[in-house]
């Protein structure tokens, strides 16, 4: 049997309530933010860094419009301290084109047409990218579970799925 060991309680430092530093790395940029400790990461990204890509439309965690990958998953960044994500690397939709040069996914969801009033767009693309960063060949059942977090109130879901999959195909072919 194991003996237990003492360690001491790493220290707890309080923030808040009033506004408080932090230190975000988005899009590979670093961002010095002074925000309330309760401020989401959803609105730190959209008004204090000018990021409006991530759509806030539920603000309740349950639509995916606000997706965006954090240290390689994707999280709805409604339901996410911009605190939490002190020193994390934060990527969102306007990643996606430097230089204006479209990423697969983007092609593929135009290719696809794999939107219709575009406002889950962005999550959608966001959710599919944390999968193809990690699996490059995925299958139509992995896709759809991808997405599966993600509201498409118009109904594109067939159009989306092709998307991913014709996203997976484009990125395989560039390598």
């Amino acid at each position: 049997m194991a003996k237990a060991t003492k360690t001491k309680r790493p220290e707890i430092i309080a923030r808040g309530p009033k506004k408080t530093p932090v230190h975000l790395f988005i899009n590979q940029e670093s961002y010095e933010l002074q925000v309330e400790p309760r401020r989401t990461l959803l609105d730190a990204l959209r008004k204090d860094v000018g990021l409006t890509g991530a759509k806030k439309v539920c603000d309740e965690g349950t639509c995916g419009a606000c997706t965006v990958i954090v240290d390689g998953q994707p999280i709805y960044s409604c339901m996410t301290l911009a605190i939490e994500c002190e020193e994390k690397s934060v990527e969102t939709i306007e990643a996606l084109a430097p230089d204006g040069k479209l990423h697969a996914l983007q092609r593929a969801f135009i290719e696809e047409d794999a939107y219709q009033c575009g406002f889950c767009t962005p999550g959608q693309i966001m959710a599919l990218k944390a999968l193809l960063d990690h699996n490059v060949n995925p299958t139509l059942d992995e896709i759809k579970r991808a997405v599966s977090g993600n509201l498409c109130r118009c109904g594109a879901y067939p159009k989306i799925f092709r998307a991913g999959l014709r996203a997976a195909e484009i990125l395989r072919r560039s390598n």
